[in-house]
């Protein structure tokens, strides 16, 4: 009787080997899940970006005030009698100031 109830449960071991190890068992099944959340995750963050760029695009293609920021801004471009002043930052970032 001893001998039965030994192999009963180290067959009972043989089944559930697979249902919690194998190639389709639960932790499988959990680590694919959390990989599939973070692709999610990653996948949100990236549709905002094109959105935003989307939106660029066609604010460049319909309006000049796009095109003149970015001229401006990129370019370091100005208008006919116009004055360009630069102002500069007296510590600029990552230096310290001196004393």
């Amino acid at each position: 009787m001893r001998s039965l109830a030994i192999t009963l449960s180290l067959l009972l071991v043989a089944i559930q080997y697979p249902l919690w190890f194998g190639k389709g068992g639960w932790l499988r099944v959990r680590q694919l899940d959390q990989q599939l959340e973070e692709q999610r995750a990653q996948n949100d963050k990236l549709a905002l970006r094109n959105a935003a760029l989307n939106a660029e695009v066609l604010d460049l293609k319909t309006g000049l005030e796009a095109i003149e920021e970015r001229a401006r801004a990129e370019l370091g471009m100005i208008k006919p009698n116009e004055i360009f002043f630069q102002v500069l930052d007296p510590n600029p970032a990552g230096v310290p100031p001196e004393r």
